[in-house]
């Protein structure tokens, strides 16, 4: 990757941010905890999404005792609606690792990557943030910036391409401003450089060194390869009710959101017969003998696309079922988590 960015690009980026950086509840100050719950968040979501679920998180666990103390349940409800539930899991993990130690974050990006959930950008994210250790932290809005900076026409996925733009970056993060250095080229890409549409070039503090702009190719950068086609898996989602309570059950091990609550959901789109056969499995029997038909509905994981079919059945009594456990309206809003997947068929719930 040819090297464009030089320390006048750098002091460019840090007067630009200066001026327009994005007021984020994360930044209010510098305490690790803050920046890695944020980070963690941000992770495959939006920061506007982000931010209510931050402030509420941070209510419920304002400190890493408080998340390493908490039980693991109590932890994922206060994730429910971000999804990749595993993050929150890992987070509770390292938060134990760091209690045990006192509470004190380790300060640099080697010993941030042993504990669990910290890939090589969280751990420079919090590393330069919190600690301004001069690392990278190189997340896509930063691949995007460099790419068309340097008209680079490598593939953004390969591992390569980003160990070149960590190269690139931490030759040029100023000293005593690790963090905001990372963070300037992280807003740049989010609020200037953008991946859709048309990039804001003439507000860009680096265009008179972008070569992208230069030769009118912005929209060309960055490259990256296709993602391959999502595997699609029909289901049949059962809304099993019984007055004011609701079935759930445990997902299996090894499945995608393992672990986790879900409305009983089976393989397959069930012919009506099979459905009935399947509630008969389960020990349910029948209010009124009638299945209630719901309209389709599909959730998009990153390799997977569910769709699914709904079917509502008003059970006779909740007692002699077979691996279902039926909650209150209460338990669901308070401590049950179940993952935004179902959220199409949740409203059908008490």
């Amino acid at each position: 990757m040819m090297n464009v960015c030089t320390e006048q690009t750098a002091r460019l980026l840090l007067q630009w941010y200066d001026r327009s950086k994005r007021e984020l509840p994360w930044r209010m100050n510098h305490d690790p905890y803050r920046v890695w719950v944020s980070e963690i968040m941000l992770q495959q979501t939006r920061v506007e999404a982000v931010i209510p679920y931050y402030e509420r998180f941070l209510r419920r666990f304002p400190d890493v005792f408080a998340l390493a103390e908490a039980p693991e349940e109590d932890a994922v409800k206060a994730w429910e609606g971000l999804g990749y539930y595993s993050r929150v899991r890992n987070m509770q993990k390292a938060a134990r690792i760091i209690a045990a130690s006192g509470g004190i974050f380790p300060q640099n990006a080697d010993e941030l990557r042993k504990l669990p959930g910290f890939g090589e950008y969280t751990a420079g994210a919090v590393a330069s943030i919190a600690f301004n250790q001069p690392v990278p932290a190189v997340d896509g809005n930063v691949l995007r910036v460099l790419s068309r900076l340097n008209c680079d026409d490598r593939d953004i996925s390969e591992p390569q391409t980003r160990k070149s733009a960590a190269l690139q970056i931490g030759q040029w993060i100023p000293d005593g401003r690790a963090g905001d250095f990372n963070q300037a080229i992280m807003d740049l890409g989010a609020t200037v450089c953008l991946p859709t549409g048309e990039p804001r070039c003439g507000e860009c503090p680096l265009q008179q060194h972008c070569l992208a702009f230069a030769k009118g190719c912005q929209r060309s950068y960055p490259v990256k390869a296709p993602k391959p086609e999502r595997r699609q898996e029909k289901k049949t989602v059962f809304v099993l009710l019984h007055g004011d309570l609701a079935a759930i059950r445990r997902r299996p091990a090894g499945d995608v959101l393992a672990g986790m609550w879900e409305l009983p959901t089976v393989s397959g789109w069930l012919s009506e017969q099979e459905q009935r056969e399947q509630l008969s499995g389960w020990g349910v029997r029948l209010q009124n003998n009638a299945l209630q038909q719901l309209p389709a509905a599909k959730h998009v994981f990153t390799h997977i696309e569910w769709q699914m079919k709904g079917v509502l059945i008003q059970a006779a009594e909740p007692a002699g079922t077979k691996g279902l456990r039926w909650i209150t309206p209460e338990e669901r809003s308070g401590e049950i988590a179940i993952p935004s997947a179902f959220r199409a068929y949740l409203r059908y719930l008490p």
